[in-house]
């Protein structure tokens, strides 16, 4: 069918099937084209061009994707039993299990799951090739994470001789044949209520949010589902009488910022939907950092500074990669208690060497880490800017750091030629054979 030629009133009720996009009259049973249950009816579905687009437990689906014996058991995705739950599929969610469960209560409430290690390189190639489909439909593309984005689809209709919403319907059905693993769509007319939109219908879910019903959509809604909003707020709101995104549309915004500050502003245009943010394809980065759970507590803070040593590292390659130089290294700790601390340090020029973030990390570490058992530490660089042509450091720094610096750059050369276990920094070759005290 060309839409491009075809009259679509706007004003009134018209479905979307989205299995042989068909556009009728406001549905209720079938598709008369194709006898489909599945269509998407709203008054503004062909005016609104703003998308949230968001994988349904990617992870887990790409897993089940590759080896089909896995299509009926609960699956989750994370780092062994000490680790947390990176994603869980939908058959695990009956058994409560969640993202970002400790893995230990994921397998106590459903101990038949299958726990499979991350393949974060597998999942990031299954993201692109995501990606690309998008972007044949729009160059305007905001990456949120590895499973999720933002489109505007504005302008587009006459390209795809269909509007938006029909685009994302055929995108949605695409990826799902091509690429194995299925989506959720939420369209709107701006990014905050089309990420939550997105959510509404999950899996394989396509979701509208018109601007005649923004008000009263959330009024009713807790305003946890504000984005920014923790638990912290949460509760800070309820006592102040927030309980309810509708409690903030009523109040005077003078007031709101009266008692939360710029949070309060940001609060009363959300709780009435507004939200001016274009879609942006670029989005600035504002930290770069790793982290690892142990599989057993460790105490011994040599043992501590040989996998920090390593996540220095690690972060070093993202940030060269990227051209990227930081001026905070920030450090974090979470013990057997799961209480999470971090600790940062201001370095006195920016840097992406992996020794500039070990020296300031190992510092802060000897500080944090003696008299308690952790289960997780992590690093980064913050405070980001561009370095340029990527090799500014000798300049910026007299020896012995740009001496560090060529070396460093020396290292990584041999790496990428010869493979990441090449060559490896004094330390990292230390003897591990007693080094932790674990508990």
């Amino acid at each position: 069918m060309n839409y491009s030629e075809q009259h679509i009133d706007k004003t009134s009720v018209l479905s979307l099937c989205r299995d042989c996009f068909a556009i009728v009259q406001a549905l209720i049973g079938r598709c008369p084209t194709c006898g489909s249950k599945r269509f998407v009816s709203h008054p503004e579905l062909f005016g609104l061009a703003v998308a949230h687009i968001d994988c349904d437990a990617f992870y887990a689906a790409i897993e089940k994707r590759d080896d089909p014996a896995l299509a009926d058991r609960p699956v989750i995705v994370g780092g062994g039993k000490r680790g947390v739950v990176s994603t869980c599929c939908y058959v695990a969610r009956t058994y409560g299990v969640r993202s970002a469960m400790p893995m230990f209560k994921a397998l106590q409430a459903c101990p038949d799951a299958v726990v499979i290690r991350p393949d974060m390189a597998k999942y990031a190639a299954v993201s692109r090739q995501i990606r690309a489909m998008m972007e044949a439909l729009t160059p305007l593309v905001e990456p949120l994470s590895i499973d999720e984005a933002f489109l505007d689809l504005s302008g587009t209709e006459r390209v795809h001789g269909a509007p938006p919403a029909v685009a994302l319907a055929r995108l949605q059905q695409r990826i799902e044949r091509e690429i194995g693993v299925t989506v959720s769509v939420g369209l709107s007319h701006n990014k905050f209520l089309a990420k939550i939109a997105s959510d509404l219908d999950k899996p394989r879910g396509f979701a509208v949010i018109g601007r005649a019903q923004t008000l009263a959509f959330l009024a009713p809604q807790p305003v946890s589902l504000i984005w920014g909003v923790g638990a912290a707020m949460t509760a800070r709101l309820a006592r102040d009488g927030f309980a309810t995104i509708g409690r903030l549309q009523k109040a005077d915004p003078a007031e709101l910022a009266r008692r939360y500050g710029e949070t309060g502003l940001r609060l009363a245009r959300l709780s009435r939907g507004e939200d001016a943010r274009p879609v942006r394809p670029e989005r600035e980065a504002k930290s770069v950092s790793a982290e690892t759970t142990f599989e057993a507590n460790i105490r011994d803070l040599r043992a501590l500074e040989d996998v920090l040593w390593a996540l220095c590292e690690k972060v070093s390659m993202r940030m060269k990669k990227a051209n990227l130089l930081g001026r905070v290294v920030t450090l974090k700790l979470k013990d057997s208690k799961f209480r999470t601390i971090t600790r940062r340090e201001t370095l006195d020029r920016p840097s992406n060497l992996a020794r500039a973030a070990f020296a300031a990390a190992r510092a802060l570490l000897a500080e944090a880490a003696p008299g308690r058992a952790w289960r997780l530490i992590g690093v980064g660089f913050s405070d980001l800017a561009n370095d340029g042509a990527g090799a500014a450091q000798d300049d910026l720094f007299g020896d012995p750091q740009a001496r560090l610096a060529a070396q460093e750059r020396a290292i990584d050369e041999i790496r990428a030629k010869f493979g990441a276990k090449a060559i490896a920094a004094g330390r990292a070759l230390r003897p591990k054979g007693d080094q932790a005290r674990n508990d």
